[in-house]
């Protein structure tokens, strides 16, 4: 997938499907590589393509609309999980990338990166705490508690769909709805 992106295979944030722009180069390139190897149904592969990108059409215009309403939010997060969609969505998080880094890859984050990390929430310098609701450990656990009694509102967000019932699209717009929920009313999301 990096490759259809332009990106290096090294990318340290292997979570592409929440950016936004990622699912319509893939629909597009599926229907291309379908239409060579089935030229007499090409029209049929890229109108499919074609909406599938249009039923994005309400993820893209939350994002847009968080982006307009509430840009530069100040975030933490536990790991890179959503990185894509908060950056798509002006928003700016704080937490250090070895942070981040460390809780993907489940090593212990240096003592350090978690001061700064603690400080996020008790200092009050971030509107909203998103973790991965999917990988939980003590760290993660104690940070959750630690925005709760900050009165920092807490949103789960996921690495695989959810649960059943959802669909890549209403999975997206439910995170980026959680996300303006928490910004707009002060209201915790921790499962979808």
């Amino acid at each position: 997938m990096q490759q259809l992106l332009g990106l290096p295979d090294s990318t340290p944030n292997p979570h592409l499907w929440y950016k936004p722009t990622t699912m319509p180069a893939v629909a597009n390139a599926i229907a291309a590589d379908l239409a060579a190897i089935q030229p007499a149904h090409a029209a049929y592969f890229k109108a499919n393509a074609a909406a599938f990108i249009a039923s994005l059409t309400a993820w893209n215009q939350a994002v847009a609309k968080f982006k307009t309403a509430y840009p530069g939010t100040p975030v933490a997060t536990t790991e890179p999980v959503a990185d894509y969609m908060l950056q798509a969505a002006g928003a700016d998080n704080m937490t250090p990338w070895a942070f981040q880094a460390d809780i993907m890859n489940g090593t212990d984050p240096s003592p350090q990166d978690v001061t700064i990390e603690r400080s996020l929430f008790t200092q009050h310098k971030v509107k909203v705490f998103l973790y991965n609701q999917q990988v939980t450990d003590s760290l993660t656990e104690s940070m959750i508690s630690l925005a709760h009694a900050s009165g920092i509102p807490v949103v789960g967000v996921y690495e695989t769909m959810p649960a059943p019932g959802y669909d890549y699209q209403s999975w997206m717009l439910a995170e980026v709805n959680a996300l303006d929920k928490a910004v707009t009313d002060k209201v915790s999301t921790e499962h979808l």
